[in-house]
């Protein structure tokens, strides 16, 4: 059975490139929500121009389309363990995923990963690295909403299932490379 672990944390956290190394040093899959759903952008399709429209503003996509591309991505996976950053943004997502994994038994979720960052180091990281149209204060304190409304709903109900972790991201990215994998290595 798959094992999938989800990596959350607020914009500038630190997940993605947590993720992205701890996936290449262990040879593990991994997939951010956003690339996912960039790529649809990317490819010109109608589903692309819609979710574009969504992202730029700082808002979210409708749950159907990620649930979906989510599965599409996991089914696709040879992999055995599965790292997926950035998702659920919604408790909507998560009962979405928590009610499409219990209807299945090739994936199990093995964790949910918190990076936790305080809001000025965030704005920091994310307006410091300022890679496009998206980074800017304005969609930044819109993400960062969108992010911390659902998160108390979304932490107990991992919480409640023994599946929520809790990491530092204030650190270096060293350190939590390596508290993020010993927590998966647990897990698995």
């Amino acid at each position: 059975m798959k094992k999938l672990f989800l990596i959350i944390g607020a914009p500038g956290s630190g997940k993605t490139t947590d993720a992205s190394i701890i996936a290449k040093e262990e040879n593990y899959t991994h997939y951010s929500t956003g690339d996912l759903l960039r790529e649809e952008v990317a490819s010109g399709s109608e589903l692309g121009k819609e979710i574009d429209a969504l992202i730029s503003k700082g808002n979210l996509v409708p749950l159907k389309i990620v649930v979906n591309t989510i599965l599409s991505a996991i089914a696709k996976c040879e992999n055995d363990v599965i790292l997926i950053d950035g998702y659920p943004r919604s408790v909507e997502q998560m009962k979405a995923l928590d009610e499409e994994l219990k209807k299945q038994n090739l994936v199990k979720l093995a964790a949910v990963i918190e990076v936790y960052v305080g809001e000025n180091t965030a704005k920091e990281r994310v307006l410091g690295r300022a890679r496009g149209a998206d980074d800017n204060e304005e969609v930044f304190n819109n993400r960062m909403k969108v992010y911390t409304e659902p998160l108390e709903q979304i932490t107990t109900f991992y919480k409640e299932k023994n599946l929520h972790i809790k990491i530092n991201g204030e650190r270096t990215i060293e350190q939590m490379v390596a508290d993020m994998n010993r927590e998966i290595k647990n897990r698995i």
